[in-house]
């Protein structure tokens, strides 16, 4: 039910309350009597048990683990039933490809700017998947949901903006099932929670508006003289904005100057990199100068601190309804003086800055503290409005409103943002703009209405605070999932939200944050298996047949493989990667040229019940290895159009169907019963080719069809970074005609000079051509039949383990390092070994190997992993 319709009674679980806060308060006291038990469970926040409480909205959000999970699954599959007699679900409903377009959504919308949060997946976007993959009544989860967009999402799919209703039936190449999807998101941090149940709770908007603009506006009334300035005609004007600059000496004459004078030009709107010293005119630059740093005493940790020194340079301020600009004078100095010696007495939090690169990054320029990152004037004023708060939905105001109030708000002369935060960091510029909070709160509040007012539908999510690597949900109980999970290194969540969760006093317990992270002993190695143990969650709650969206961005190729190879040793099948540009580029995205520009959409299945069943049965034979092919395929996209022309699709070629199935079979401790191009030979006896991908024979007729009508075909483009990427691409060029060697050397040394990964030995290209291929009397190469290919393979393979043995040998030795190697060697002697039981040696030669070769090759990593949980 709606809160503004607190006339009607309230039903949860079914229990009736006779409005929404009796219900609030015997849940609260039901989840105190609870947190003895919960917590025991993997990623408990740190925080009194009372601020935990005051926090949550129990059962619908708690800021620690839900323990009211199950409970709402069964009734939502009680409610399953009563909607598939309304006519709205259907119990065939089956979901056989992956949605496999790419998706182009912008962030502009109310929702996505309500509250800023490191990295958010616009809702519009994943509505495209949810639809896709479910229908009315469908349980989704998301256990890395961050702000919870994925729940957000499924409650827009019942109702949603109409704009947004026409894109979506317009893009969709079927119809659309509308309907109420619930959803379960969880996070480990407590304010990425506490943001996303905002979102997602039922909210009296003007109510909401009335409280927090009569707080606003009581505090103006009641301490807004510390906004004022003087006009030339020394008329009291409000202050707009202050610009605050570091000051810096000069390393000639070791004269200060504020940075702002010698280095913001005005007129062109930028700053200058290079300047004069005014005393001494020695050209400089930023880095060439000393930061000045004073010594001050701090009345809250009660001792002196050495922190940069900081003096006002420019002031923005409105005289009868113009802007005027101007800068400080002996008023406004005098005003800060008063503001120096004023006692904050509401609470404000001064905790240190927890361990970390990021959190610590600002030491040494004296901002240790969490009320060092805002100047006295801003954290008096928060502190005034934060001591009003009385509701989640004021307080995740304060909490929209809060870094923009801090010194992280960077200043550039004429810039039109009036926000210019770097995002992912805690980075403090030598410029700051100091917002005016009242005015800057009261700004907030007018976007926060639209946003409430765009998200103001029925909601139906139920928010947990929690590690993804323990779930409090009964096995096979959720029909999809969508996630985002962390990428690696690119951003320390738990430092970044301290500030914000600080106010709230419950904080992130981080020794389950799958990151990498130096400074929390965490390298890519505990990232896998923090994400692995993630997974293996996701694959135990996900019921069989069901599907999983894999969001994802990173510029590392570890990092990329890592995942892939979480994702498989847990269960799980990739049937497909597509992008998904979110328009609008972070400040790194944009300006950073190694920095990715989309993110990537791994589409994943967990077998059904009834294949898992029939490959037990066949797993010793190689019915099993054909049993696998069929069902992966009927899997897999049938037809990819991209820019008005068919596209081949790489998960059906014999490369990746073949590194797929070696995944299958590993992860469920099975030896692979083929070899490559006995595998080979008979996809092409089994199955059907087009254009170098393998169809069904129901699958073929269809591609056909769709080809027929877009005939214009986009070849898969192979970049050769490693000696298997090498054979397809000539196995590309031979299957089209035969060539000498001489014909394809300067082909060869252009497509392969400069792209291998560092350790890794790349044979001559002769030495592939006779591994792999065969030559005529003429001397030109050919692709071998089926039957000589097998031959060619068992030979190959035999060269390949005797290199192996040497790697073998050298890995033997104490304190070896084995600094290049072939990987298609590993490769084959990591299968061997595989089938042998022989674990030790696979751990053992992978850790004298270069690090990259390990964590960039799929097949590899996955080897290791197993043989490193069975050493």
């Amino acid at each position: 039910m709606k809160n503004n319709d607190t006339a009607n009674k309230v039903v949860v679980l079914g229990k009736t309350f006779n409005s929404d806060e009796e219900r609030r308060s015997y849940f609260r006291e039901e989840l105190r009597k609870k947190l003895p038990e919960l917590k025991k469970m993997e990623g408990f926040p740190i925080g009194k048990d009372e601020d935990i409480l005051n926090l949550s909205d129990a059962p619908y959000y708690t800021a620690c683990p839900n323990p009211w999970l199950n409970d709402f699954l069964a009734e939502w599959e009680k409610e399953k039933k009563v909607i598939e007699k309304q006519g709205k679900r259907f119990a065939e409903f089956e979901v056989n490809e992956p949605y496999a377009a790419d998706v182009s959504e912008g962030k502009k919308n109310p929702i996505y700017g309500g509250h800023s949060y490191h990295t958010k997946v616009p809702h519009p976007a994943i509505m495209k998947y949810i639809l896709h993959y479910t229908q009315p009544g469908d349980i989704i989860f998301d256990g890395f949901a961050g702000t919870c967009m994925t729940t957000v999402a499924a409650n827009h799919c019942e109702k949603t903006d109409s704009k947004l209703e026409l894109k979506l039936e317009y893009e969709n190449k079927e119809e659309i099932i509308w309907g109420k999807r619930h959803s379960i998101s969880s996070d480990l941090s407590p304010v990425a929670t506490f943001i996303g149940s905002v979102y997602n709770k039922n909210i009296n908007i003007q109510h909401f508006y009335n409280r927090a603009l009569d707080i606003i506006n009581n505090v103006r009334k009641e301490c807004g003289q510390f906004y004022k300035t003087k006009h030339s005609n020394g008329v009291n004007c409000d202050i707009n904005y202050v610009v605050w600059s570091e000051v810096f000496s000069c390393p000639s004459c070791s004269t200060e100057h504020d940075f702002w004078s010698l280095a913001a030009d005005e007129n062109l709107g930028k700053i200058i990199s290079n300047f004069n010293c005014p005393k001494c005119n020695t050209n400089i630059s930023k880095k060439g100068m000393d930061r000045v740093l004073i010594s001050e005493y701090d009345s809250v940790l009660k001792l002196a601190i050495n922190k940069s020194k900081r003096v006002p340079v420019y002031i923005e301020y409105s005289y009868l309804d113009k802007i005027f600009y101007k800068k400080p004078d002996a008023f406004d100095f005098s005003l800060l003086e008063d503001l120096g010696d004023l006692n904050i007495k509401e609470f404000f939090p001064s905790v240190r800055m927890p361990i970390g690169s990021e959190a610590r990054r600002n030491d040494k320029v004296g901002i240790t503290n969490v009320h060092h990152f805002y100047l006295k004037r801003s954290l008096f004023y928060l502190s005034k409005i934060f001591s009003n708060c009385d509701s989640n939905e004021l307080k995740f105001l304060f909490t929209a409103a809060l870094t923009g109030l801090s010194l992280q708000q960077r200043y550039r002369p004429k810039s039109g943002f009036p926000n210019m935060i770097m995002s992912g960091t805690l980075y403090i510029g030598s410029l700051n703009r100091e917002w005016n909070v009242l005015n800057w709160v009261e700004g907030k509040l007018k976007g926060l209405v639209k946003t409430f007012n765009y998200n103001d539908i029925e909601k139906a999510g139920v928010i947990s605070n929690h590690s993804a690597t323990e779930c409090p949900v009964n096995d096979n109980s959720v029909d999809y999932i969508f996630t985002d999970p962390p990428f690696g290194a690119n951003l320390s969540y738990s430092e970044l939200n301290y500030i914000w969760e600080s106010w709230l006093k419950v904080y992130t317990n981080s020794k389950k944050e799958a990151i990498e992270n130096k400074s929390h002993s965490k390298d890519i190695f505990v990232y896998n298996s923090l994400m692995t143990d993630s997974f293996k969650e996701f694959h135990r709650i996900l019921k069989p047949g069901k599907w999983m969206t894999v969001e994802f961005s990173n510029t590392s190729a570890s990092i990329w493989n890592g995942i892939q190879t979480s994702l498989q040793n847990t269960g799980f099948i990739i049937c497909n990667v597509s992008a998904l540009d979110k328009q609008q580029g972070s400040f790194k995205a944009v300006n950073t040229v190694t920095a990715v520009q989309q993110d990537l959409v791994i589409s994943c299945y967990k077998p059904s019940s009834e294949f898992d069943e029939k490959f037990i049965q066949n797993k010793n034979t190689l019915v099993g290895v054909w049993d696998f092919v069929e069902e992966h395929l009927h899997h897999l996209p049938i037809h990819l159009i991209k820019e008005n022309a068919t596209t081949a699709i790489v998960e059906r070629t014999p490369k990746i169907l073949y590194d797929r199935l070696i995944s299958f079979y590993v992860q469920r401790n099975l030896p692979v019963p083929i070899d490559a191009s006995k595998f080979q030979q008979g996809l092409q006896d089994r199955f059907i080719e087009r254009d170098g991908m393998f169809f069904t024979n129901e699958q073929v007729q269809e591609y056909d069809t769709k080809k027929a009508a877009v005939p214009n075909f986009t070849q898969l483009s192979i970049f050769v970074a490693n000696e298997q990427d090498s054979i397809y691409w000539l196995r590309n060029i031979l299957e089209k005609d035969r060539k000498t060697e001489s014909d394809l050397n300067p082909f060869w040394m252009k497509e392969v000079a400069g792209n291998m990964r560092k350790g890794d030995t790349l044979p001559e290209m002769r030495t592939i051509l006779e591994e792999n291929f065969l030559k005529d009397d003429s001397g030109k190469w050919y692709v071998p039949n089926p039957e000589n290919e097998a031959d060619l393979e068992k030979l190959r393979t035999k060269r390949l383990l005797k290199l192996f043995e040497i790697y073998k040998t050298e890995a033997a030795k104490p304190k070896a390092k084995i600094k290049e190697v072939r990987v298609e060697a590993l490769r084959a002697g990591f299968k061997q070994c595989y089938q042998d039981k022989d674990f030790k040696t696979i751990v053992t030669i992978g850790d004298r190997i270069p690090n990259n070769l390990l964590m960039e090759d799929e097949v590899l990593l996955q080897f290791y992993d197993i043989a490193s949980s069975r050493v």
